[in-house]
C-alpha cells in the first residue's frame, strides 16, 4: 500500500513535468494546465464592463498562476512519495520537533525545502533509493526555476513583434497610401516588408499560445484593431500594375491568410474567411477592426 501512494505521488509530478514541457518546449508549445487556465481567465475577464483595465491583467496574471501550480503540484507530489514513509525510513536532527508532528505535515515541510534546494538537513532520508529521490526533487526545482525565467524571457520579445507590426500598420493607416503611391518599387517593398513581419507573429501565436490572452494597451499597439488595414494594402498590391507589386501583394494575402488560420484553429473557431477571422479578434479583444 505504502508503495501505490507513492507511486500516486511520482504520477503527479511527472504529470506536472510534463505540463510543463509542453507549454516551454514542445515544438506546438500546447500545454494543458496553462491554455485551460489562461481561457478560463480571459473568459471570466471578458465579462465585466471595465473591460480594458480587467482584460490587461489576464496574461500576467495567467502565467503567475500557472507557475505556482506547477510548484504546488511539484510539492505536493514529493510530499505523498515521502508521506508512507515518514518518520521510519528518515532521520531526524537531535532536539528536532519535527518527529513530533504529523507525518504529511514533515513531508510537506521536507519536500518545500528540498524543492527550494535550501537543504537545511534537520530531517534526512535513511533509505538508499530516497536518499536518490530527494536530490531529484531538488534538481526539479531549479528546472521550474530556470523554465519560468525563460519563460518570461521568451513571452515579452513576441509581444513587442506583435506590438511593432501593430503600430506600423497604424501609421500606414492613418497616411493612408493610395493605390497609385503603392504602385512602385518602394510599395513593394513595404508590402513584402509587411508579410515577413506578419510570419513572424504567426509563428508567434504558434510558438507562444499565451501571448493570445495579452491585451496590447491603446488602439495604435493592438494588433486586434489594426490587421484588417494589411489586408486592405494587400488587395491595393494586388491591383498594381507592376509585377514586382502584385507578387509582394499576394504574398501578403497569403500570409494573413495563414495567420488567420492560426487565429481561428487555436483561439476563436469561427470557421469563417480570413476577414470574418480578423473581425472576430478585434472583437475578442474588445477592439473595432480597421476600416477597409
Amino acid at each position: 500500500m505504502k508503495w501505490l501512494v507513492s507511486l500516486a505521488g511520482a504520477g503527479l509530478v511527472v504529470l506536472t513535468l510534463r505540463d510543463l514541457f509542453h507549454t516551454l518546449w514542445h515544438p506546438t508549445r500546447h500545454g494543458g494546465l496553462s491554455r485551460l487556465v489562461m481561457t478560463a481567465l480571459w473568459r471570466l475577464a471578458r465579462r465585466f464592463r471595465a473591460q480594458r483595465r480587467v482584460v490587461g491583467l489576464v496574461g500576467p496574471l495567467a502565467m503567475v498562476t500557472v507557475v505556482g501550480m506547477w510548484a504546488l503540484t511539484v510539492v505536493l507530489g514529493w510530499a505523498v512519495v515521502y508521506w508512507p514513509h515518514m518518520p521510519g525510513a528518515f532521520t531526524f536532527s537531535p532536539g528536532s520537533q519535527a518527529a513530533q508532528e504529523p507525518a504529511l505535515l514533515d513531508s510537506v515541510y521536507l519536500s518545500l525545502v528540498m524543492v527550494a534546494t535550501l537543504g537545511l538537513g534537520d530531517i534526512t532520508p535513511d533509505e538508499g533509493w530516497l536518499r536518490l529521490v530527494s536530490p531529484l526533487e531538488a534538481l526539479v526545482g531549479f528546472t521550474l526555476l530556470t523554465a519560468t525565467v525563460s519563460w518570461v524571457l521568451e513571452i515579452y520579445p513576441a509581444l513587442t513583434r506583435r506590438r511593432v507590426l501593430a503600430v506600423r500598420l497604424a501609421l500606414l493607416r492613418d497616411s493612408d497610401p493610395t493605390p497609385r503611391q503603392i504602385d512602385c518599387t518602394a510599395g513593394a517593398l513595404l508590402l513584402d516588408g509587411l508579410a515577413t513581419e506578419v510570419v513572424r507573429v504567426r509563428i508567434d501565436f504558434t510558438q507562444y499560445a499565451e501571448a493570445y490572452y495579452f491585451h496590447d494597451g491603446e488602439d495604435h499597439s493592438s494588433l486586434a484593431a489594426t490587421v484588417g488595414y494589411a489586408a486592405t494594402l494587400a488587395r491595393r498590391g494586388q491591383a498594381a500594375r507592376r509585377p514586382e507589386v502584385r507578387l509582394a501583394g499576394d504574398v501578403l494575402t497569403g500570409a494573413l491568410k495563414d495567420l488567420a488560420a492560426v487565429l481561428d484553429q487555436r483561439f476563436l473557431h469561427t470557421g469563417g474567411t480570413a476577414t470574418e477571422v480578423f473581425a472576430a479578434y478585434a472583437a475578442d479583444h474588445g477592439r473595432s477592426p480597421a476600416r477597409s
